[in-house]
């Protein structure tokens, strides 16, 4: 894929999730079926998925900026039910679609099945949970969502080097591959902790928010790659660097807060449209490479049934088993409704570490076409198929969170809370002495009890607009007034566009405090 390939590609992608956004739809499933489409207009250059591109540059930003965005504490708190999901889901689906896949494509060695097993183990939560967010999901049910996909690549992955090794013929016995594996995943975690700490530690001598960005920019790539020099796990690496800096976050300035989110929601949308578009494109690579026997076909399709079904045989056991043999598990967590486990069995969509494992593979491999043809009818069919329902699903159910009114009301008890000690320390350093005129005095004591009282007034009544609710329509209404007037001045040649870009930061700033979605 050459230059100016790559840009219109990146360029098609971003218009494609732009239409997208606008309509409500879900952004990857479009991607991948325009995609689709467009990989058979006559003329058009071939996209072929590069594994290293996709393994080294665009894997471990997306994981990272989700860790970023993750609850440490709610990730460990659900940690055995995330577990069972991100590594025993992620092996028993290696296992069952290995062995299904030798029955059923007898041309394809144990070993290679098995190898097919871990390529398409591990779902990709990214369309998941943009439905789910969309459509109002229970927040533990989005935290086992993202939690799973933060970890089972690294499972999928491990799983994925004995397999090759052994389709290869080196002899691993069950012991040599589970010390591979806690050598991998432990060596992860501890890089990506020390990583995460010394970066935390580097950041807070910085005291600039635009150097503090362009480290934390590094880190995903430093960590991946650090972490495979070593032997271990870089998707781990990447994952708890990037939970333990979110968990930080706090303590950083707010201009680093502030650059952090724009830069990587921006990296989000940006690598989410180009993996999701590369994935449809891929048809017209893949068809060409491998000869489609119905059999193949035949074969293909039932890797994608047992794909889908295996998920929905272990969730149902791990949901409930463990609370009936353990009295702590009972005592600790609240039982899974029904729902919930079906909406999660049904959001085992694969994303592109599929299509990049397959593509990754030796070329000596035995059955290496197939292998990559039957990783493509599963990636697409589960986005497609699983994709499109999961919002009719989730509908159908009745399946929705319920936390918005107890996190408004805890909001407004902290932020009542919050707005009293503002105003205390104020009363405190007024008493101590401090010069500032009355006036200022004043008004930041208003100020104080607007954001106090704001929050009480939004668990009011939803269709009349609250007082907070005006003042931040009328302000913003008095921000652009304020906007207009220093273009003008700056389009007058009044003053200079530096000063202009100053004022107009001032001016976002104050818009962005008094914003809420």
């Amino acid at each position: 894929m050459h230059g100016p390939e790559l840009i219109l590609l990146l360029l098609g992608a971003l218009l494609v999730t732009a239409a997208a956004r606008r309509v409500a739809a879900p952004a990857p499933l479009v991607l991948v079926a325009v995609g689709l489409v467009v990989s058979f207009i006559p003329g058009l250059p071939e996209f072929e998925l590069e594994p290293e591109l996709v393994l080294v540059l665009v894997i471990p930003p997306l994981l990272y900026s989700a860790a970023l965005d993750s609850s440490y504490h709610n990730i460990r708190a659900n940690m055995r039910p995330i577990g069972l999901l991100a590594v025993g889901l992620v092996l028993a689906t290696t296992a069952v679609v290995g062995w299904i896949a030798h029955v059923f494509l007898p041309d394809l060695p144990l070993t290679a099945a098995l190898v097919l097993g871990a390529v398409v183990a591990p779902p990709d939560a990214v369309a998941a949970v943009a439905i789910g967010r969309r459509l109002n999901l229970p927040r533990r049910t989005m935290t086992l969502l993202t939690g799973e996909s933060l970890i089972n690549d690294a499972t999928a992955l491990t799983a994925y080097k004995v397999a090759i090794a052994a389709a290869l013929g080196a002899t691993a016995t069950w012991l040599d591959s589970t010390r591979t594996f806690a050598i991998a995943a432990g060596g992860g975690v501890v890089i990506g902790l020390l990583i995460g700490v010394g970066v935390c530690k580097i950041r807070a001598v910085m005291h600039d928010g635009v150097m503090e960005s362009a480290l934390g920019m590094l880190v995903p790539f430093g960590a991946y790659l650090f972490a495979e020099e070593l032997q271990s796990s870089g998707v781990l690496a990447v994952v708890v660097a990037g939970l333990y800096i979110g968990h930080q976050a706090p303590k950083s300035s707010y201009y680093t807060r502030l650059q952090d989110t724009a830069v990587w929601r921006s990296v989000d949308v940006l690598l989410e449209s180009f993996v999701f578009a590369l994935i449809g494109l891929q048809l017209k690579t893949i068809v060409a490479d491998v000869e489609i026997t119905p059999a193949l076909a035949a074969g293909a399709a039932v890797v994608l049934v047992a794909t889908i079904l295996v998920r929905f045989a272990w969730m149902y056991p791990a949901a409930y088993l463990p609370r009936f043999f353990s009295r702590r598990v009972r005592e600790r967590e609240r039982a899974p409704g029904w729902r919930g486990v079906t909406v999660l069995s049904w959001a085992g969509m694969r994303g592109v570490v599929s299509l990049a494992a397959a593509s990754a593979l030796p070329l000596e491999l035995p059955g290496r076409d197939v292998i990559v043809f039957c990783a493509f009818v599963v990636t697409v069919g589960t986005l497609l198929i699983q994709g499109l329902t999961l919002p009719f699903v989730i509908r159908k159910l009745g399946f929705h969170g319920d936390e918005e009114q107890a996190d408004a009301l805890a909001e407004a008890q902290v932020q009542h809370a919050a707005a009293q000690a503002a105003v205390d320390r104020l009363n405190e350093v007024i008493e101590e002495g401090d010069q500032t005129p009355d006036h200022v005095v004043e008004r930041l004591r208003m100020l104080a009890q607007h954001r106090g009282n704001a929050a009480w007034e939004r668990l009011g009544r939803q269709d009349d607009e609250s007082p907070a609710a005006s003042y931040r329509r009328l302000r913003r209404t008095m921000l652009d007034a304020e906007r207009q007037v220093f273009v003008e001045a700056r389009d007058s040649g009044r003053i200079d566009d530096e000063v202009l870009f100053r004022v107009l930061r001032e001016l976002d700033l104050e818009e962005a405090a008094i914003s809420r979605e």
